[in-house]
């Protein structure tokens, strides 16, 4: 399906594709992983097939690390020799184009995080649909501002319209990791998993969601990301389009009419076999 990478292990299971990151022994992210991502990116949208897409670390125990501190360091360094101006930026630099490709993808992006995670690590889970997380002795969070920065890979946007902004701020301000029970409870994970299951409790997890209706999966992904930046009148419409959509596909009619024919309940139907049409 795909080039073979340095930092990634490409896994495809046809409806989703399950992508494990690799840079060992470090296991962090990399400008080189980034770019490694991209190009990753650039064949997965090609693909009308795919429907879910899991990102999980090939390491024991940890999802990414963070961000290279190496590199970070490198730049302030830089900075501070050359005396480079502050100027406002013009562009969004790799990292969050890299996640807007992920939130702009028709399937359902999947963080597995499988043992900790910190800064760009936790920004790029974040970056994901959906996350679920390893139930170990593992920290996750945002500690940035402990070595005199920000997190700068959409932290402390995405945590702030996760979360709310006051829970957000506590927790970056004080550069608080947390437990994956303490993440679960605030809204951030979405599910916890056994650690000696974990692998399995992925492909499980991406399998009942390939497993759902595809063209209502997209467009409730779709309309959720837009309506986050709308008035409500405004996203309301968006909604009303995207259900003028799914009722116009061929799937919703063929559902919909097997449901009146049984005797089950709407939500025990899991039988029914989605053609993405």
């Amino acid at each position: 399906m795909v080039e073979k990478f340095n930092h990634l292990r490409i896994e495809d299971n046809g409806n989703y594709v399950i992508c494990y990151l690799s840079n060992p022994p470090t296991h962090t992210l990399t400008s080189y992983g980034v770019n490694e991502i991209h190009a990753f990116l650039d064949q997965i949208e090609k693909r009308d097939d795919l429907r879910v897409l899991a990102f999980t670390g090939d390491g024991e125990n940890v999802f990414i690390k963070h961000y290279e501190v190496g590199e970070l360091a490198n730049t302030a360094e830089r900075n501070l020799e050359t005396k480079k101006d502050k100027q406002d930026p013009k562009e969004l630099h790799a990292f969050h184009t890299m996640l807007l490709r992920l939130r702009d993808l028709d399937a359902i992006v999947v963080a597995g995080i499988n043992g900790n995670t910190a800064g760009g690590g936790c920004e790029f889970s974040l970056g994901c649909d959906l996350r679920i997380m390893a139930d170990g002795n593992f920290l996750i969070g945002l500690p940035e501002t402990s070595v005199g920065i920000l997190p700068g890979g959409g932290g402390t946007q995405r945590l702030s319209r996760l979360i709310g902004s006051s829970r957000a701020l506590d927790l970056i301000l004080h550069a608080q990791l947390l437990s994956p029970k303490e993440a679960f409870d605030l809204g951030i994970i979405n599910k916890l998993v056994s650690q000696v299951s974990f692998n399995q409790e992925l492909i499980s997890y991406c399998e009942d969601l390939s497993n759902r209706a595809p063209i209502a999966l997209q467009q409730v992904k779709k309309i959720i990301h837009q309506g986050l930046e709308m008035t409500l009148e405004e996203s309301l419409l968006v909604e009303q389009k995207a259900f003028d959509v799914t009722m116009n596909s061929k799937d919703a009619a063929r559902a919909m009419r097997a449901l009146l024919n049984t005797q089950e309940n709407i939500e025990d139907v899991s039988e029914f076999k989605w053609e993405g049409e």
